[in-house]
């Protein structure tokens, strides 16, 4: 009998060490979650946001409904009535502010239980492949949701309660800032092959294509070379004012940007954040540049030997985001297919945010171009 996709996947992680990252991003959940103060928890009602509890419950849910209950709504779930309240797939984003969750007590006490029978399993001896993939699938779950909270505090102006701070990129000397690095005509193995380890469905499968030469900036675009574009490709203030970073603030004659809770002095040096793909496209033109497509940029995350700096952002890309020639869904059906809309772009590379073992040069991110809440940026490139 034919193997499904998703049992070819392996080597798999030992059990200690899933249970080790599974301890981890949990906690990281928790402190998050713990650190609210009363009343942070109602949140407005925004697509990018989630109601911060509802946000927790689903996160648990997950993790029962795919590594103790197999997919299957059948199989009844720990907590009652979590298949109503948390299945994102089924509950529409608005009913998320007006269901009658369970108190915070309760949520935790069902992290820990779910948490709890997953231990017992991975110290069991007689984990089969398919848990070892759902465990998998329900740990990087978890950590894009943790990423999920940063930008969601960020957006709120909540303080970030993780101690130390993320390792945000720092400022560069501005000698560095245009180099470009010319790539000939490269062949390129795209996407993830059996037997490498974790893949997400929309990387299948790995495939060899042609990439006409190009030539990519070495840097992601600054804060300087964005502020250049407001001051002088800008010809009114209202114009200016709507291709703005989401975060910065003119004060006199300074700039200021959001962090978490804070306002602090633009860097420079450091990379512009928080920007929309069409206000980089917007910047590109007036350079007489162009973002680059999740091909190029891909040649350049697999690249050695070549001096470039990583933005520890998600970097925008010209392309699309849609499937691989191929392409069939593994057991989350909703993570991918329903995004194969033609609307959705890829973002390529990680975020100071990315939990470490999602930082994978396959890696496909996604969002809708006007989206600008998460921590992206872009860097330039022409033919």
């Amino acid at each position: 009998m034919t193997k499904p996709d998703y049992l070819l996947y392996a080597p798999w992680p030992s059990p200690d060490s899933l249970l080790s990252r599974l301890e981890q991003s949990l906690g990281l959940t928790q402190t998050i979650i713990n650190a609210l103060i009363p009343g942070q928890e109602k949140v407005p009602e925004l697509p990018g946001l989630n109601p911060p509890y509802w946000e927790f419950g689903h996160l648990n849910w997950f993790h029962e409904f795919w590594v103790h209950r197999h997919g299957k709504p059948s199989n009844p779930s720990f907590l009652e009535q979590a298949d109503a309240l948390f299945n994102s797939s089924v509950m529409a984003h608005a009913d998320r502010w007006r269901a009658d969750l369970p108190t915070l007590d309760v949520l935790t006490d069902y992290a820990l239980d779910v948490m709890g029978r997953t231990t017992t399993l991975l110290q069991s001896g007689s984990m089969s492949e398919e848990q070892a993939y759902f465990v998998q699938l329900a740990l990087f779950h978890q950590e894009m949701h943790n990423e999920a909270f940063a930008y969601m505090w960020q957006f709120l102006g909540y303080p970030w309660p993780v101690k130390p701070g993320p390792d945000l990129p720092c400022g560069r000397k501005t000698a560095q800032q245009s180099g470009y690095i010319d790539f000939s005509h490269t062949r390129l193995q795209l996407g993830s092959a059996p037997h490498t380890g974790f893949m997400f469905d929309n990387e299948k499968w790995r495939h060899e294509i042609l990439v006409p030469p190009f030539s990519i900036a070495s840097h992601a675009v600054s804060n300087a070379e964005y502020l250049e574009f407001l001051q002088l490709g800008c010809s009114a203030t209202e114009a200016r004012a709507a291709l703005q970073p989401a975060y910065w603030r003119h004060v006199g004659d300074q700039w200021f940007e959001k962090f978490f809770d804070q306002w602090l002095e633009i860097d420079l040096d450091a990379p512009v954040r928080h920007i929309s793909a069409h206000k980089a496209a917007r910047y590109c033109l007036w350079r007489g540049l162009r973002l680059p497509t999740e091909h190029e940029l891909s040649v350049l995350l697999a690249s050695s030997g070549v001096a470039w700096t990583h933005s520890k952002l998600w970097e925008w890309t010209s392309s699309s985001f849609l499937p691989f020639e191929g392409f069939s869904p593994d057991p989350y059906h909703d993570y991918s297919a329903p995004w194969f809309d033609g609307k959705h772009r890829v973002l390529k590379g990680w975020s100071a945010f990315t939990a470490a073992d999602l930082r994978r040069a396959q890696y496909r991110n996604f969002y809708l171009p006007s989206r600008q809440d998460f921590f992206c940026g872009f860097r330039t490139c022409f033919t």
